[in-house]
């Protein structure tokens, strides 16, 4: 069972591992008058740690690091009461672990000591190495999972971007298509005609709706009588007999010079070619 850890003062000493040994167990007597248990965890102790583990799930709840184990003893009083005094990798503190076991606190204490006789050892073979590449180590898996939650992050971000890329496209117009533009007015809040551009069908600011354009169609339109309307645009030098377009010339020619007719009838006999 563990009872839990505290603060203390110094990194060694009986003195300090009975005071925290005192405030742990009056911790626990409160917790179980409100009815709370007292968790029980799994020790897994090797040459570079001693990691406290839930049982069940098998996470590991504490690690800690054997050279940061500065004391280690078990309560000659109460023979089911072990400690370990190890100094905390990020606030630096000096923290008590007390634990609870009904028959084995003696031999773990012991194996606690055998694994700094055999961390001892190995550092002697290897002359110090060993120490310094599981220094490497465990800074390389506390850089790992840095990256790992910063990695998380970024992939939040880059969703939160697509996601509102997505919500632009929606709402903005097809590729490709013109806005159109409102066309200009004159001082009389009119349209001005364009020879150019043909007038669209929207009506302008006063509220008119300007007149449809007539389409030329390519059908041949008659008359009531079945004849072909005159288009003077349309015909040709073959439409007419050889004398009145002879006629019609000389009076685009006249036109040319300057020729003016004002309130003359014109008559086209294809009999005597009088006009």
């Amino acid at each position: 069972q563990f009872l839990g850890s505290t603060e203390v003062e110094q990194p060694k000493g009986t003195e300090v591992v009975r005071d925290a040994v005192r405030k742990l167990k009056f911790a626990r007597h409160i917790k179980k008058s409100e009815g709370q248990k007292t968790p029980k965890v799994e020790l897994q102790i090797s040459i570079y740690g001693v990691k406290i583990l839930d049982p069940k799930t098998k996470e590991v709840q504490h690690n800690c690091q054997l050279h940061r184990i500065s004391f280690c003893a078990d309560d000659k009083t109460d023979k089911r009461i072990f400690t370990f005094i190890c100094k905390d990798s990020e606030s630096n503190k000096h923290l008590c672990y007390v634990f609870d076991s009904e028959k084995c606190a003696e031999e773990i204490t012991l194996t606690i000591g055998q694994a700094f006789d055999l961390a001892y050892r190995k550092f002697l073979e290897s002359g110090g190495k060993d120490v310094e590449t599981r220094k490497q180590i465990a800074g390389l898996q506390k850089r790992i999972q840095e990256l790992e939650t910063e990695n998380a992050e970024l992939k939040n971000k880059v969703q939160d971007l697509e996601n509102q890329l997505r919500i632009t496209q929606v709402h903005a117009p097809p590729a490709g298509s013109v806005t159109p533009k409102s066309p200009s007015t004159d001082i009389f809040d009119m349209v001005p005609f364009s020879p150019i551009s043909p007038q669209s069908s929207t009506p302008t600011r006063n509220g008119t709706q300007p007149p449809p354009v007539p389409s030329r169609s390519t059908e041949i339109k008659r008359d009531l009588f079945g004849a072909e309307p005159f288009d003077p645009f349309s015909c040709g030098a073959g439409d007419f007999p050889p004398d009145i377009q002879s006629k019609l010339e000389e009076m685009q020619e006249g036109f040319k010079m300057g020729l003016t007719l004002e309130g003359t009838v014109f008559c086209l006999d294809p009999l005597d070619s009088r006009c």
